[in-house]
């Protein structure tokens, strides 16, 4: 029997986290090094990434940082061959950059919907495409953790949110996720997801100051926002040993918001 410590032991792994210059993916970045993993950060500002560079470095974190634009395919790619070359392979893959915008359905800009589209599920789609063709598939071992969102699982309550683009992008993140993990699980590959409630970041200040702290806070059954540790448990178990028998699931990390 293993030590059940040794479960979410990330000692020899390397993950690529996109997004991960702050916000979510710098939590989940945290985790991932603190378990002893060795990491390439994605993002598109070369400043924020060596900001955040540097402070996994402090804490002894092994980090590498890569300044690019998820949206872009040709970029993506170059990024998949950089994080591969960098790591020697890519263990972990961590999808977390992703955008929202806010209109009316019914005057939602077709370039901004193209603009959520693009990050949030088809930048996402080549990448994992890209890691798991060169380094998963081959070696017969991968973690994808996609960071959807309490947004696709469900609609906007009325008078609150106006998100149409990204409610159906994060929707499809969780059934690409689904489907994703039957078919890469023949390969010994998990494809899991992160479903995040209201946590407060850059892209949620203005929403949360819009509709109140208190007032979603409120609304949870733990009557709390997200914090800066409420992700972290969940992506180590994504990413570790002790989830090698968990595969194509949404776990909600929201207070309990989507079970009411």
């Amino acid at each position: 029997m293993t030590d059940t410590h040794k479960l979410f032991d990330l000692s020899g792994r390397t993950a690529l986290v996109t997004g991960g210059s702050r916000g979510l993916g710098l939590q989940i970045a945290q985790a991932l090094g603190d378990f002893g993993a060795r990491l390439v950060l994605s993002a598109r500002k070369a400043a924020e990434l060596e900001q955040a560079q540097a402070t996994l470095r402090a804490r002894g974190i092994e980090v590498e940082v890569v300044a690019s634009d998820a949206s872009d395919a040709v970029a993506i790619e170059t990024l998949a061959r950089t994080a591969i070359a960098t790591l020697g392979h890519v263990d972990i893959l961590v999808n977390n950059a992703g955008a929202s915008w806010g209109a009316p359905a019914e005057d939602h800009p077709i370039d901004a919907w193209d603009k959520v589209f693009n990050l949030n599920m088809r930048g996402m789609f080549v990448l994992t495409q890209a890691i798991g063709k060169h380094s998963m598939i081959p070696r017969r071992y991968g973690r994808v953790i996609n960071v959807a969102s309490i947004a696709g699982l469900r609609g906007n309550p009325p008078g609150s949110m106006q998100t149409i683009a990204y409610n159906s992008s994060k929707g499809a993140v969780v059934n690409f996720t689904r489907t994703l993990a039957g078919e890469w699980g023949v390969h010994g590959i998990t494809v899991n997801a992160l479903a995040p409630g209201f946590f407060p970041s850059k892209m949620t200040k203005g929403l949360i100051d819009h509709l109140g702290a208190d007032k979603l806070a409120a609304s949870a059954p733990l009557r709390r926002l997200g914090d800066d540790d409420d992700l972290k448990g969940a992506a180590v178990l994504f990413a570790s040993t002790a989830g090698k028998h968990i595969t194509g699931q949404i776990l909600a990390v929201d207070g309990g918001v989507s079970a009411v």
